[in-house]
């Protein structure tokens, strides 16, 4: 069975290319613009979140929806990777607890191998 990999960004290009990125390397793809997703990640049951940090029309950001994720019992293990355009996108990565964290705009062979790596421990 596949990875499955959920991915919210509000922008819906990134989106559509990460989308066709991730399927072509084996995964199952669920995406997002609005974050509403992280509300049900028992149902979707990822194996991993990319995550942006600034989300356009959804009450939270990318750092408080990956502090929620990791502050329950029943999603705190799954892996969040942080992606966004933001300067200080290591110092929000750890404050929210992410796992780690990837700078915009970003090389596409580097957030393949990170994935893999996360997906692979």
């Amino acid at each position: 069975m596949p990875k499955r990999i959920l991915i919210i960004d509000d922008d819906p290009d990134i989106l559509e290319i990460l989308n066709l990125i991730f399927e072509q390397e084996g995964f199952e793809v669920k995406l997002s613009e609005t974050g509403e997703e992280a509300e049900h990640l028992t149902h979707i049951n990822p194996d991993l979140i990319l995550l942006d940090i600034r989300i356009l029309g959804s009450s939270k950001n990318g750092a408080d929806i990956c502090y929620k994720i990791k502050s329950r019992p029943e999603t705190q293990d799954v892996p969040v990777i942080l992606f966004s355009s933001e300067e200080n996108i290591e110092e929000i990565s750890e404050q929210c607890g992410a796992d780690g964290y990837i700078s915009k705009p970003f090389e596409v062979e580097h957030l393949i191998v990170k994935v893999k790596k996360f997906l692979a421990a």
